[in-house]
């Protein structure tokens, strides 16, 4: 069988900066939850991304936890979230006996709609909390969804998850909101593994985060709990590998570029085929490499193939508002994030991937591209192939 293509690995760095950092935590037998890496990767990830605090937590999942806790959410109160996403961006909303409105996504972007947005809270101007994410490195339309948010007097949070390294505006996106969050699990563009990271402004606010995400242990010389903790700080062993991989990340971010460059030469003028919007004031980080397909070539005709060729691709997300644990949830919106998650396909973007890999890659969607306008009625016209080698 041929070598496996990942759509997105870990990469560790060649130069090994990582294991400087854990064989340091190592020699000083420092493993556990907090440490000098834990301390110093708040401060380094902090600096880069203009940020005045930041925690380290064990996922981003956790970061958005407390993001709702730092931002008042409690029991009841409406919380507005893209429904095209990660089920991890909704999840914590209900970890607070909140209640999620999914909002839709608009074309410009692939982000959250700030049309939607404006309707949903003329549906429900009592909202607590805005849940907005950068979708596979892409930024949402972060000064029309901030006006929009403080007129109505809601919280903004960033799950910019897929985007750290991608700027809106020649700023970093997660700083943009009044909490900002990363993850760094095994498929981002750099990891510890598993963990995150809580960014904001509100340094007050985020000593109380640092509170809870330690067992919200009380200063006493005994163990004492005034309220509900959770065990939720980044060990010093992973916060090691983090500080490793942020030496890295422009030099991830650069190839992430490169394969959407890539794949967009080779395959965006084919008909039926169109790649991530492209702002002006959007600098992506192109985690993953997205496209659209529309016409005789759907997105599992793509996925199959590769997949028989032991290449990983998949689906756009599905959105949350047609998941059978949230559709009881109100959805704003005119069906975009349906429309591209039935159109949309993720291409293997892995930052190890070489150029024979790439062309590896749409050698095959070429070929199911042909097969699939061959099948076409008679009198169809197969367009813009003549270059395709063999035919």
């Amino acid at each position: 069988m041929k070598e496996r293509i990942f759509l997105s690995s870990p990469h560790m760095s060649e130069e090994g900066y990582e294991l400087e950092y854990v064989h340091e935590a190592f020699a000083t037998n420092w493993i556990a939850p907090l440490g000098v890496n834990v301390d110093q990767f708040e401060i380094e990830l902090a600096d880069m991304v203009g940020a005045r605090a930041a925690v380290a937590l064990s996922s981003a999942t956790a970061a958005i936890h407390l993001a709702l806790k730092a931002a008042g959410v409690g029991e009841g109160d409406i919380v507005f979230c893209q429904s095209l996403t990660f089920s991890a961006s909704a999840n914590p909303i209900l970890y607070e006996k909140a209640v999620p409105v999914f909002i839709d996504s608009d074309e410009k972007t692939w982000n959250m709609s700030p049309d939607a947005l404006e309707a949903a809270f003329e549906k429900y101007p009592q909202a607590k909390a805005v849940i907005v994410v950068h979708l596979y490195g892409l930024s949402a339309d972060m000064d029309r969804i901030k006006a929009i948010s403080e007129k109505y007097g809601a919280v903004v949070i960033e799950d910019a998850a897929e985007s750290l390294g991608s700027f809106y505006k020649g700023k970093p996106t997660g700083t943009f909101g009044d909490y900002g969050v990363y993850s760094f699990n095994g498929n981002k563009i750099i990891t510890t593994s598993g963990g995150g990271m809580l960014v904001s402004n509100r340094e007050d606010k985020m000593q109380k985060v640092k509170f809870w995400a330690t067992q919200a242990r009380d200063p006493a010389r005994h163990y004492q709990h005034s309220e509900l903790g959770y065990n939720y700080r980044l060990s010093n062993v992973l916060a090691g590998i983090g500080r490793g991989q942020l030496k890295v990340l422009r030099d991830r971010v650069e190839k992430k570029r490169a394969i959407y460059a890539f794949y967009k030469k080779e395959l965006g003028h084919l008909a039926g085929i169109s790649f991530m919007p492209d702002n002006e004031w959007d600098a992506p980080n192109y985690w993953l490499s997205a496209l659209l397909l529309d016409g005789p070539m759907l997105p599992d005709d793509v996925i199959d193939a590769l997949e028989k060729e032991n290449i990983e691709s998949r689906p756009l997300w599905k959105p949350m508002h047609l998941q059978p644990y949230f559709e009881r949830f109100d959805f704003i919106g005119t069906g975009v994030a349906e429309t591209l998650f039935e159109k949309g396909i993720c291409l293997p973007s892995d930052t190890k991937m070489t150029e024979a890999d790439l062309e590896r890659v749409v050698s095959i969607i070429r070929d199911v591209w042909v097969s699939k306008w061959k099948l076409q009625p008679t009198g169809s016209v197969l367009p813009d192939v003549k270059y395709i080698e063999g035919l």
